[in-house]
């Protein structure tokens, strides 16, 4: 299982000098939870930080700082960590459960932004994966029974 196999490919990604208000904005019009700041360099757009919605409350509104002087440069994680796409997902899980993060920009061999995998997308994996197995169970069980009765 790679990441690029289960990353979602619709990213909101924007430029660093986009304003805090911008960025609420988006995270509201596109249902996300964060945007990823992107670099255009040759076409291509290559990600450079993260802005999550916790970091617009605990960054800037419980800091009571004005919004109108912050750009997302000035609140984005960077260095960012990043996910290639053929990396394994579990590997991938492994690494954001010792960092610490609930998201990973996906890149492409290129170093473009190519999607962002999320915990959502993992439980889902896992869950959907968990259920296989309780039905591959419960169908040998049965097949016994008809075998052997």
């Amino acid at each position: 299982m790679l990441v690029g196999e289960y990353c979602h490919r619709e990213v909101v990604a924007i430029p660093r000098q986009t304003g805090i208000s911008e960025a609420a904005r988006l995270m509201r019009q596109h249902h996300v939870g964060s945007l990823v700041i992107v670099d255009e360099n040759d076409g291509r757009r290559q990600p450079v930080g993260i802005v999550t919605d916790r970091d617009l409350v605990i960054e800037v509104l419980a800091q009571d700082v004005p919004i109108e002087q912050l750009t997302l440069e000035d609140i984005m994680r960077s260095p960012l960590e990043t996910a290639w796409e053929d990396d394994s997902v579990l590997d991938t899980l492994q690494r954001m459960r010792r960092l610490g993060v609930r998201r990973l920009p996906v890149i492409d061999a290129r170093g473009s932004l190519s999607g962002i995998l999320a915990v959502d997308d993992l439980l889902d994996l896992i869950s959907t994966s968990l259920s296989d197995i309780v039905s591959l169970v419960a169908n040998e069980i049965r097949t016994e029974e008809q075998q052997r009765p």
